[in-house]
């Protein structure tokens, strides 16, 4: 058995109150916590609680950050999948050998959560966020 599991499935968006009304008032999901912004991505985001996982509402907050090129060039809709992992440098290293393409071969660091993406070429054409399972198991506890 795995000990990776599903973290979040983040959604880009162009309007957050827009979206966190749908899916909290139309599908009645629990929003964890308060709209974060995130200077260093140039991007608002809120968390649903969804069983153990959680979906993850993105909207850039510039028209330069790598969310907004997504949003401009793609629409709205799915943008990552996250996945929770045991050794967040293991598990990059591991892929790096086997020559797959990172986007951060070093974990980058918000609330004491670690993190790291992979390219979508290396991963069918999805972009892949790996979360640290000690970090990530404390991060969605309402706060």
């Amino acid at each position: 058995m795995t000990d990776i599991k599903l973290n979040h499935l983040a959604i880009v968006v162009d309007d957050m109150e827009a979206a966190l009304r749908f899916w909290r008032e139309s599908l009645g999901l629990a929003q964890a916590g308060e709209i974060e912004s995130v200077p260093a991505e140039d991007v608002d985001i809120a968390f649903l609680t969804l069983g153990e996982a959680h979906i993850e509402i993105v909207q850039p907050t510039s028209d330069v950050s790598g969310v907004a090129k997504y949003l401009a060039k793609r629409g709205p809709g799915m943008h990552h999948l996250c996945l929770e992992v045991a050794d967040l440098d293991v598990k990059l290293e591991a892929l790096s050998a086997r020559g797959y393409e990172l986007i951060n071969e070093t974990p980058r660091e918000r609330d004491g959560r670690r993190y790291a993406f992979i390219h979508p070429r290396s991963a069918g054409g999805v972009l892949l966020e790996l979360y640290e399972t000690a970090q990530a198991d404390s991060r969605m506890d309402g706060k």
